[in-house]
């Protein structure tokens, strides 16, 4: 099945992408856990922004035994900073039960808000950079065609990093942290996505050593003969 264009009409006017990304997280953790060893498990994790108003009334005739919240507030705060949570999320976690519940590897499929403002892609590469860090595999899957921004090379630059750039918008990249000689490195293989083109297998690197090929054709595929998304 090749790479469509989930973002743009005339698909974007017949199918909405959300619903295409949750549902190919869902195919995607289903053929991990056809896969993964005794031990492991995959989720899906979608979730998109979505505001939660807390609405303030008005009552006049309240009983006396009402409780008053506003008998106590706090000081001002000691310092008010700018911050945005990830909004968008749309992934495959992979956890390990030997000593719980414990998360050892990630896919992430990039939503048009990861990479919308720069405090919105800041967010999800702190998030990457909190999974490496621990040394948790990690999977990025961009196939967003109408935002120019690469998550990658934003992700590089804050681990202070400096490898080849991805000049590509659409691409897959897996990651792995690994050691030798005492010490710490990163690997990764990108490969570049192309409209009308198929999509690649990637590994995925499970903290602890394990790795698993991702057929991102395969689950693709599935997704969309599941949604009726048609060439």
């Amino acid at each position: 099945m090749p790479l469509l264009d989930h973002f743009r009409p005339p698909l974007s006017l017949k199918r909405h992408w959300h619903s295409f990304h949750n549902a190919w997280s869902t195919y995607l953790a289903e053929a991990l856990n056809q896969s993964l060893p005794e031990g492991y498990f995959a989720e899906p994790n979608a979730q998109f922004g979505i505001e939660i108003d807390i609405a303030t009334f008005s009552e006049t005739n309240l009983p006396d035994s009402t409780p008053v919240a506003t008998q106590w507030t706090p000081r001002s705060p000691t310092a008010t900073l700018p911050f945005q949570p990830t909004t968008d999320s749309v992934e495959v976690q992979i956890f390990s039960t030997q000593a719980g519940p414990t998360l050892v590897g990630a896919i992430e499929l990039v939503s048009p808000a990861n990479k919308h403002r720069p405090t919105h892609r800041n967010a999800f590469t702190s998030k990457c950079q909190t999974y490496l860090q621990q040394g948790i595999g990690l999977v990025i899957v961009d196939i967003v065609t109408t935002l120019s921004a690469n998550l990658h090379n934003e992700l590089m630059e804050r681990l202070d990093l400096q490898p080849v750039s991805l000049e590509t918008g659409l691409y897959a990249v897996a990651y792995r942290v690994a050691e030798s000689d005492g010490a710490s490195r990163l690997d990764f293989w990108q490969e570049p996505l192309t409209l009308t083109k198929e999509l690649p297998t990637v590994p995925l690197f499970l903290k602890g050593g394990l790795f698993l090929p991702i057929d991102l054709e395969q689950t693709y595929h599935l997704t969309c003969t599941r949604q009726r998304i048609s060439e």
